[in-house]
Parts: structure tokens; C-alpha cells; sequence
């Protein structure tokens, strides 16, 4: 398959290292105006770089842009993202058009740009606030992801001493809750994961998944952390897309300090934030930090565009008081060496990479989350589809799907019905299955389940 990506910031960089390393064969091409990213890219990748404007005909024409051909314009500018995708279509007849916007009102009216312009648009910023929202609405999350169009959620929570289930068998969590849907699809402890039973006692610090509906999500939290845990005072150090977005979707719930050291842009967010306490300044200034009382803070969020002040001004939060700290982390090197301060992070890249490869992908995967950005495990939803390895599994137990060591059925969605894997739930056509995997490498064995055969 050829990509073409427009664009070779944090975005298309990113997207681009994922094709290339990925286990399908992409011809991967991107364009940008900086010789010396594209040189970097080129160095370290094997990809085609054409140096040109993302929005002009020659650049498609360098690249070989054609009918078979799909195009991700992920610039930094949404009007030339807009462009490219007509240009892409109407001139050289392209496959698929994928378009980055930051903008919303841009989304709702797309038609006016042409009948089929654009295919798929994501929007990263929006994406990455609405995970944080999700984090801070409910308190002693550590990762939430939404399955089957949001009406199940995937729920990561962190086992604390003063939990109702520390000490406890599994299947307490049942006893104590009989009229919850819950599943415990995993358990990572001492950083090694593993599938629990009903007997599994649960210890201080393990790292619980679990399965469940929206609604259930707190009570089920509650039965494994500490009831103090509880957010009202959230400090956000800075004032950009995310930071603002952030500010504007909880101020009216929260109690919100919004720390930015860029003076203009402070006066600009004071008038466009209601309820929201906006602060001129470095957020690695501890005599800030300690005029606002950064030690009554329940969660200080580092959403700046620079990793290295969000991993400072955070270790700084943490050791004046802050209860919780959360980053956005834009460079995939530091996923691995985040130190113990942090207590949440997410990987803006990563969330972009997975939407584009959902759409890319020939099967039918709906949904690919990273579970743990340090291990590399995944968790994936797909749909079964009638093909040559899955014809003879119909009628059969879950149990006795064919899956790689290390991978495991989590959950079944059976029209809209959220069903435990158990052994005498038998697979069948249209079973949305959410699957756990060890390692990413494991996904092309998995998703011959989910082949469409088209």
C-alpha cells in the first residue's frame, strides 16, 4: 500500500516510524519543507522524502501520488490539510484522504470543501484532552479506553493498600457487587502481567484491567483504591490547545490554576476561560508553584508542546506536594525512562498512529490501544468476519480459538451485551472480541480473525 504523509512534525514523524516498522508492507513517502527533518527521517528510516510544499501539485507528482495511493495530511496548518485532500482527490484521483484538523468548526462543514474530499479526519489535540477529562472525572483511573463505540470501557487502576479488595479473592469484587458487570481481563504485577482467576488474591500496587460499562466505572474503582483519592484542585501547566481545551471542559466542576509563560497568550485565555485562575509564568518555578499552594493541588497536568518542562515542572509539583501529576510526552524516547514521579502519561503520537492503522488496516479492528507505553502490551477489539480461518471456529469455545502465547480474549460484545469469555460462550459471526496482547508483534497473527476477505 503507498502513503503518502504531508507533513514531518511530531505527527507525520511519528506516523511514519509506525508504517516503516510496522509488519505490513507500506510504501511510505512524506513531504515538509525542512530539509533537515527530512533528512533525519531519511537517515533513520526507509522511506521516500520529498522536499516541497504540502499543498502543491509538484510535491504529489515527486511522490507518485495515484489512484492507489492514501494520503495523511497532518500539518501543523489545517487550511493547507484541507487543500492537499482536494488537490490529493480531484487531481490525482487518490485512494483515501486522511486530514488532520484543530479545528472543530471545520469538521462540521466539510461538504462545503467538495463531495468526498476528505475520508477520515482526526483530530489529535481533541483526542488527548478528552483522555485527561476521562482521567480526572474519574478519580484513581490510570488509563481509560472506550470500546464498541463507547459503550464499554477498558479501566486501569493501581491496587493501594487501603483498598476494599487488597488481601482479597478475585471473585469478592462479584460477592461485594453482584449486580455489576465487571471483568478482570488482567492483572501486571511487579510489571509482569498476567490472566487472573476467581481465586487470585489482590496485593498492594497490582495493576488492575478490567471490563465494564460506563456507569459502573467508579464503583468498581472505589472497591480497589484509597476513598481519599479524590480530585477538586487541578493545576494545568500550559495554555496551548490541549491546556486551554482542558481548562474550558471541567472549570465549571473543578477548581482550576492554568499556569502559561506566554504573557499575550495569558491575557487571550483570561478572557476566553469563565472560572479558571490563569497565571503568567514558568511552571518550574517553585516560588510560583509555592504562592499557589501547589501543595493542596490534587493533580498537576504538564500539557506544554516542550517533554522536558512537563518532566520538570512535574518532579517539581510532585516533590512541593502535588498529589498526582499527568503529562503529555510528544517524544517516544523518554516513554521508557519516565521516572516514578509521574503518575500518569500519555503519548499524543501514539493515540494518532492507532486511529490512522484502525482505517489501514485490511481487518476489521476497530479498536488498538497500548496498555503499558513501557512494555509494548496491546489491547485490541475486532470483528469476527466468515473467512478461511475462521469458518471452522463457529460453534466452537471461546476457549478454543487459536491464539498466540501471551494473547487472550478479555470480552465478548455480542450485539450491544457485554459477556465474559467463559467456557461455554461459543464464538460467533459479528462477536466483537476485545483481546489482550503481551506484545504488538503478536497482532498480525491475531487479526486474521477480523479478515473481511474483501
Amino acid at each position: 500500500m503507498k502513503v503518502l504523509i504531508l507533513g514531518a512534525g511530531r505527527v507525520g514523524g511519528s506516523l511514519a516510524r509506525a508504517l516503516v516498522n510496522n509488519s505490513y508492507d507500506y510504501d511510505v513517502s512524506i513531504v515538509d519543507l525542512d530539509k533537515g527533518v527530512l533528512s533525519s527521517l531519511e537517515e533513520k528510516l526507509d522511506i521516500m522524502t520529498v522536499e516541497g510544499h504540502a499543498a502543491h501539485q509538484i510535491s504529489f507528482k515527486k511522490a507518485g501520488a495515484d489512484d492507489s495511493t492514501t494520503v495523511i495530511a497532518v500539518t501543523s496548518n489545517d487550511e493547507v490539510n484541507i487543500i492537499a485532500c482536494q488537490i490529493a482527490k480531484k487531481q490525482f484521483n487518490v485512494k483515501k484522504t486522511i486530514c488532520r484538523l484543530a479545528e472543530g468548526s471545520y469538521e462540521e462543514s466539510l461538504d462545503i470543501f467538495g463531495d468526498k474530499i476528505i475520508d477520515m479526519v482526526i483530530r489529535p489535540e481533541k483526542e488527548v484532552m478528552n483522555h485527561l477529562k476521562e482521567l480526572i472525572i474519574h478519580p484513581g483511573t490510570e488509563q481509560i479506553e472506550k470500546f464498541a463505540d463507547g459503550s464499554v470501557n477498558l479501566v486501569s487502576v493501581k491496587a493501594k493498600k487501603k483498598g476494599n479488595l487488597v488481601g482479597r479473592e478475585l471473585k469478592a469484587l462479584k460477592d461485594d457487587m453482584p449486580e455489576t458487570d465487571a471483568f478482570v481481563s488482567a492483572i501486571y504485577r511487579k510489571g509482569k502481567p498476567f490472566i487472573p482467576s476467581g481465586e487470585t488474591i489482590i496485593k498492594a500496587d497490582d495493576e488492575i484491567y478490567f471490563i465494564s460499562s460506563e456507569s459502573n466505572v467508579d464503583q468498581i474503582v472505589n472497591e480497589f483504591r484509597d476513598k481519599k483519592d479524590s480530585y477538586s484542585r487541578v493545576m494545568i501547566a500550559g495554555g496551548g490547545k490541549i491546556g486551554f481545551s482542558l481548562a474550558k471542559a471541567i472549570e465549571n466542576e473543578y477548581k482550576i490554576k492554568l499556569i502559561d509563560s506566554n504573557e499575550s497568550r495569558c491575557k487571550d485565555l483570561s478572557k476566553k476561560l469563565d472560572k479558571t485562575i490563569v497565571l503568567h509564568g514558568s511552571a518550574t518555578d517553585e516560588d510560583i508553584l509555592k504562592s499557589e499552594n501547589i501543595a493542596n493541588i490534587d493533580i498537576f497536568c504538564a500539557l506544554t508542546d516542550d517533554d522536558e518542562t512537563n518532566l520538570m515542572s512535574s518532579l517539581i509539583a510532585k516533590k512541593m506536594g502535588a498529589k498526582k501529576t499527568m503529562i503529555i510526552l510528544n517524544n517516544p524516547s523518554y516513554l521508557g525512562l519516565v521516572p516514578g514521579f509521574i503518575d500518569i502519561y500519555i503519548a499524543p503520537y501514539r493515540l494518532t498512529v492507532s486511529s490512522v492503522l484502525q482505517d489501514l488496516r485490511e481487518s476489521d479492528v476497530a479498536q488498538d490501544v497500548l496498555l503499558k507505553m513501557d512494555t509494548g502490551a496491546e489491547a485490541i477489539e475486532g470483528i469476527v468476519h466468515a473467512n478461511e480461518f475462521t469458518s471452522s471456529l463457529f460453534g466452537k469455545s471461546l476457549r478454543e480459538v487459536p491464539l498466540p502465547e501471551g494473547a487472550s480474549i478479555g470480552a465478548v460484545i455480542r450485539h450491544g451485551e457485554l459477556l465474559m469469555p467463559e467456557s461455554e460462550v461459543e464464538l460467533c459471526l459479528n462477536d466483537h472480541l476485545i483481546i489482550f496482547l503481551a506484545n504488538k508483534d503478536m497482532m498480525s497473527e491475531v487479526e486474521v480473525l477480523f479478515k473481511t476477505n474483501k
